[in-house]
């Protein structure tokens, strides 16, 4: 979950309606300058943390607070398995995708382990055996992933409420082709990226916040009862060219 503490509790927005935000904002690239499977890989974004199911497990900090997806450190490999496991049912696009994904979020725990290292390297034979079966360049693949990582990127910083003020910008990150992207909030409230990337504008995108006004729970069945019956609002942004 992303947890942004306000002045009256919570604002938890669950990752996996970020990662349905990260779809939407995939969704309003140019068409003409979109990745192979444009389609796919939207699913894929949209299904790229499906890891994180706030409902099981421990969600709270040692002290009783909401717990923020930046403070897990997991190496659970046999969570990252179910994760690629399961996406090869949407297809192997999909599949290799969310491969590349764990690549990315893993390869720095590279060495801890026998179990984590045999892991890194079955993903990258597996995106191997993809690319080939798909007859897709590394290169192609690569700038896919690019594409899902600014999408999942922009989404984040929109969810983490990071927009910098007084119309500064800020990188979002390096795209496909390796083109680096910035977001700024314009005099009128608006957003807009630059370079531009998007087709159509202007647009909308939202998500879902749930609003706590709790700052501390005694254990996570108290926290989920307070998520399952807590307000929601829609936060929601206005892209301009």
């Amino acid at each position: 979950m992303i947890a942004n503490q306000h002045e009256k509790g919570w604002e938890i927005i669950y990752h996996r309606a970020h990662a349905l935000l990260a779809a939407q904002l995939g969704g309003h690239w140019k068409k003409e300058n979109s990745p192979p499977r444009l389609y796919e890989t939207i699913a894929a974004i949209s299904h790229h943390d499906d890891l994180e199911r706030e409902w099981e497990g421990n969600h709270l900090t040692e002290v009783g607070t909401p717990l923020d997806f930046t403070l897990v450190k997991t190496t659970d490999t046999k969570q990252f398995r179910e994760l690629t496991k399961n996406a090869r049912y949407r297809g192997r696009w999909v599949a290799m995708l969310i491969s590349m994904h764990m690549s990315f979020l893993t390869e720095g725990l590279r060495g801890q382990s026998a179990d984590i290292d045999s892991f890194l390297d079955e993903q990258l034979e597996h995106q191997k055996q993809w690319r080939k079966e798909l007859k897709i360049s590394k290169k192609d693949a690569e700038d896919a992933y690019a594409f899902m990582q600014f999408c999942d990127r922009l989404s984040l910083i929109l969810c983490n409420g990071e927009i910098p003020e007084d119309e500064r910008a800020l990188e979002i990150c390096k795209g496909p082709g390796g083109k680096r992207y910035d977001v700024k909030q314009r005099s009128d409230g608006n957003l807009t990226v630059e370079p531009w990337p998007f087709d159509n504008e202007p647009f909308i995108v939202n998500v879902e916040a749930c609003y706590l006004h709790q700052v501390t729970f005694k254990d996570n069945a108290e926290l989920t009862e307070a998520l399952q019956t807590a307000p929601i609002k829609i936060l929601d942004w206005t892209f301009v060219k």
